[in-house]
């Protein structure tokens, strides 16, 4: 560690990502980040690179050259088959002081979140926790702000233009602000981001046959690691898969008045598309649905080919998390709620005499079929 200096700049360069892989399959969130890596290493002219761990798998390599890596470091050994904080801290610590990326990007999941703090404290560096938005460039994060934010137009125009550090955005008191955070003295700058926030860009078969791939030499034995997996046990438990339906039916305080019907309702209109049931945050908080249900900023991010909004005013938070939906639906009694905004088709009215008229109408144009 006394070698390695984070606080010298100019040595770091590059934007990294942490290919979080399970059994020998790639996480789904890390197509996301690599998307998302390869626009930051273009606006800043430099290399992006996956860092891949575990045992025989250099068969990913091609894959995360499709969606953007110029090049695949890969750590191979038995003892980083089964993921451990010990030795996959100890093997990404080491790399980074050596290799020094300018730029370290982790998916939020429950791996990632364990082992993104511990790195970047033995790196003394700072790390940014489930981001939902990364910008290099000033005038993307500019233009991010007068379209996400309620910023006055004068202050955004003031931003420094010639700001190359990485502005990290992620929800803050429960999701109530949103803060953008910045890590100026030290390097690497780490983030870790949400899974389904980003979007992951077409597989391009030419980007996957010109990855380069370089084996890392590791210095990692049993005595470095502090705890053994003996078993993994699943657990059997069914959630809700909002970030892959084609189709999200949500509802929010409207249904207040009747919970159970409102609910009941959502699934059958749900049901109907072959979707799923989603949730603001005001009707997880009140306990009408679980947390996996909820859509938003403190919950997840959705970009279904409809979305369906029942009974939700449309605060930015929730906003945030489903208005890159291809087509979306709103119903709302208040013909002055935000969710108008960034509806395609907005419907004024009271959704428990609506969605019935909806369900009707949909099983009418299937029979009609």
């Amino acid at each position: 560690m006394a070698e390695f200096n984070n606080t010298n700049l100019a040595d770091f360069s590059g934007v990294w990502v942490f290919c979080e892989q399970r059994q020998g399959k790639l996480q789904p969130t890390v197509l996301e980040l690599m998307s998302e890596g390869r626009k930051l290493a273009d606006d800043m002219g430099v290399e992006l690179c996956g860092l891949l761990l575990g045992k025989d798998v250099d068969g990913m390599a091609k894959e995360l050259g499709a969606y953007g890596a110029d090049k695949v470091y890969i750590a191979d050994s038995p003892l980083l088959e089964t993921y451990t904080t010990d030795a996959y801290a100890k093997v990404i610590c080491d790399t980074v002081m050596e290799k020094k990326p300018e730029i370290m990007l982790i998916a939020a999941t429950n791996i990632g979140r364990d082992l993104g703090p511990r790195c970047a404290a033995r790196l003394h560096t700072g790390l940014t926790a489930d981001c939902t938005h990364l910008d290099v460039d000033v005038e993307k994060y500019a233009a991010f702000l007068k379209e996400a934010s309620t910023l006055p137009e004068a202050q955004i125009d003031a931003l420094d233009r010639s700001d190359r550090n990485l502005k990290m955005t992620r929800p803050a008191f429960g999701g109530h602000l949103m803060a953008t955070i910045i890590c100026p003295r030290f390097r690497p700058q780490m983030a870790t981001v949400r899974p389904g926030v980003l979007k992951k860009s077409e597989y391009d078969e030419a980007k996957a046959n010109a990855v380069v791939v370089e084996k890392l030499s590791i210095s990692l034995s049993e005595a470095d690691i502090e705890t053994k997996v003996l078993e993994v046990v699943k657990e059997a438990k069914e959630l809700v898969d909002l970030t892959g339906a084609e189709v999200v039916v949500s509802v929010g305080r409207g249904i207040s008045k009747d919970v159970e019907t409102g609910i009941k309702l959502a699934e059958e209109l749900a049901s109907e598309f072959g979707g799923v049931v989603g949730g603001s945050r005001a009707a997880i908080d009140s306990g009408w649905l679980t947390a996996d249900h909820q859509v938003g900023q403190t919950g997840k991010t959705v970009h279904p080919k409809l979305y369906i909004a029942l009974g939700i005013s449309g605060a930015i938070q929730h906003k945030a998390g489903m208005q890159d939906s291809e087509c979306i639906i709103a119903v709302n009694k208040a013909d002055g709620a935000p969710i108008f905004d960034v509806a395609d088709y907005g419907i004024c009215g009271d959704l428990f005499k609506v969605v019935p008229m909806m369900i009707d109408a949909i099983k009418a144009a299937k029979a009609a079929k």
